[in-house]
């Protein structure tokens, strides 16, 4: 269990919302109404979502996708999550992170477990939208050549 990636999901309406947008848990512990701590396996890729506001609207809109934590490997710190993970996309403001969930949106629509995408494609999406740039669509070929690389690389 200790080498477990886990994130501390918070939800206090129209003030703060941390979720999980995609990623299976493999664990989740519910602490009162308004918070969880879910758990990733080493490696696991998930999307983290936080979005917060004051009375005069919104404050923070951010995204980050993590590949959880591997024991002996580098990764990034990245608020609510401990001890962190790799990281494969962190992008903040409402329009990008928008963009990020269309995205993830239309991987599913291919019937992809977004968890399940070419990490390089969230890093290539990270790289365009940082410069207000379009990125390229993940495309079922795409995916096939990743699991292609993946099967040919263990």
């Amino acid at each position: 269990m200790n080498d477990l990636t886990t994130v501390e999901l918070l939800w206090l309406e129209r003030r703060i919302e941390n979720r999980i947008r995609f990623g299976e848990p493999a664990s989740q512990k519910v602490i009162d109404p308004h918070r969880r701590v879910v758990s990733f396996a080493p490696g696991s890729m998930f999307a983290f979502v936080r979005w917060t506001s004051n009375d005069f609207g919104t404050v923070l809109s951010r995204i980050d996708i993590l590949r959880a934590h591997v024991p002996g490997h580098g990764y990034s710190t990245v608020p609510w999550v401990t001890p962190g993970g790799e990281s494969l996309l962190r992008l903040f403001g409402w329009p990008k992170v928008e963009r990020v969930l269309q995205l993830i949106d239309q991987v599913e629509a291919l019937a992809i477990k977004p968890a399940d995408v070419a990490p390089d494609y969230w890093h290539h999406v990270h790289n365009r939208l940082s410069v207000n740039e379009n990125p390229r669509t993940y495309t079922r070929s795409r995916h096939r050549a990743w699991l292609h690389r993946r099967r040919v690389a263990s």
